[in-house]
């Protein structure tokens, strides 16, 4: 393998946890990055040569390397990938007693650049980095060999993807996998577009959060906000909710949310509205609709900390239009996916809008992503979601 050694104390956050060596912390007056192949292994050493580890190298890159195994003796392999992917599997049996969970969550799991999220018999897969996309064929294998699926699919269409210059595409990689598979979320059932919905087909990140609805929402008007296929919305129309609007600027996604209503017999309880969810709010206002619990679970507004300043006035404006919608005394769920949005910024962004239109909001409960999505505590940037309920009132 070739070296990449650190310049003095930049091994610092290494030895602390973190998986990440930037392109400034390398010695490349003794180990230049440009002779090195996107992708390729490489023993990382500290400034006086002492080896830390293995990781794959993207010279092309910020993230210049990403380490994959603390131990010399074990490279990024199939033998690895079958011991990582089996300790991950452990923990998600460990919390869920159905197999529909986020299997693999990249840094997390000590497998940078991998995410899998398994619906049952069948694997969706990303592979976001350059080393990963070198052992794809090592991937499947392993998988195959831990769970023995009938199908896996690669959802390799990420945004990630085009900055480690790998190509997009679809394709199934084992076995046969539909188009849409099923899974159980809360007791509740769903189809997912695996080959054409968002990201993998599905959000397992809210799940204990939405499971929160349960005995809030029984005889409720809710508004269900960026649903996508009705993760939020059928649930709490099958928790009781004596009515459900569902919004989202995308008729396919709308589909499903009537696929998934239908399947839970609440098809009579659930609409859907499609259109801007800035708009859609603003419209609703105008025709006088009010609702008793709104949730709200847009895209990120905040890709990248240049553009900070813009999403959180973003989520301040998306915040107001559903307080004013709110009926006295009803419940907002506010949630967001913005890795640089802190979650005290979200519970500000709440404040800041209830008491913009002279309201008071008190904040009944704080979450984040579940178990299958487990937070390495040296790299922030795995610690991404944020769900805020708060109860609005009248001043």
């Amino acid at each position: 393998m070739n070296t990449l050694r650190l310049k003095k104390h930049e091994e610092r956050r290494l030895r602390e946890g973190h998986l990440w060596i930037y392109s400034n912390e390398v010695d490349t007056a003794v180990t230049p990055l440009k002779t090195l192949t996107p992708g390729e292994q490489v023993l990382i050493e500290d400034f006086s040569g002492k080896v830390l580890g293995i990781a794959t190298a993207q010279p092309n890159s910020l993230i210049c390397a990403r380490l994959v195994s603390r131990d010399v003796k074990h490279p990024l392999n199939k033998s690895l990938l079958v011991h990582r992917i089996q300790q991950a599997l452990s923990l998600r049996e460990r919390f869920y007693d159905e197999p529909y969970y986020r299997l693999v969550y990249g840094d997390s799991d000590f497998l940078p650049g991998l995410v899998v999220d398994r619906f049952g018999d069948y694997l969706v897969v990303q592979i976001n980095s350059a080393g990963m996309d070198l052992v794809k064929d090592e991937v499947v294998e392993a998988l195959e060999k831990v769970l023995s699926p009938k199908g896996i699919l690669f959802r390799n269409d990420g945004k990630a993807r085009v900055a480690e210059g790998l190509e997009s595409y679809v394709a199934v990689a084992s076995g046969d996998v539909p188009q849409e598979v099923e899974l159980l979320e809360n007791g509740v059932k769903f189809l997912a577009p695996v080959h054409a919905g968002q990201k993998t087909g599905w959000f397992f990140d809210h799940r204990e959060n939405r499971a929160r609805l349960k005995g809030l929402v029984e005889g409720k008007r809710v508004l269900d906000v960026f649903s996508y296929a009705g993760s939020w919305g059928v649930q709490a129309a099958v928790f009781g909710a004596s009515e459900v609007v569902c919004v989202d600027a995308s008729e396919f996604a709308l589909d499903y949310v009537e696929k998934n209503a239908a399947l839970n017999g609440v098809a009579e309880k659930v609409g859907t509205f499609q259109g801007d969810a800035f708009q859609v709010l603003a419209e609703l206002k105008e025709q006088g609709e009010h609702f008793d619990v709104i949730i709200l679970d847009p895209p990120a507004f905040i890709q990248k900390r240049k553009d900070h300043g813009v999403g959180l006035q973003a989520y301040r404006r998306l915040n107001e239009l559903a307080m004013r919608l709110l009926t006295r005394d009803g419940l907002l769920v506010s949630g967001s996916c913005s890795m640089h949005l802190g979650q005290h910024e979200l519970v500000d962004v709440m404040r800041a809008a209830s008491r913009h239109i002279d309201r008071l909001a008190q904040v009944v409960y704080q979450g984040g992503q579940g178990p299958d999505h487990p937070v390495n505590p040296a790299i922030t940037e795995t610690a991404y979601l944020k769900c805020v309920m708060a109860r609005v009132m009248h001043d």
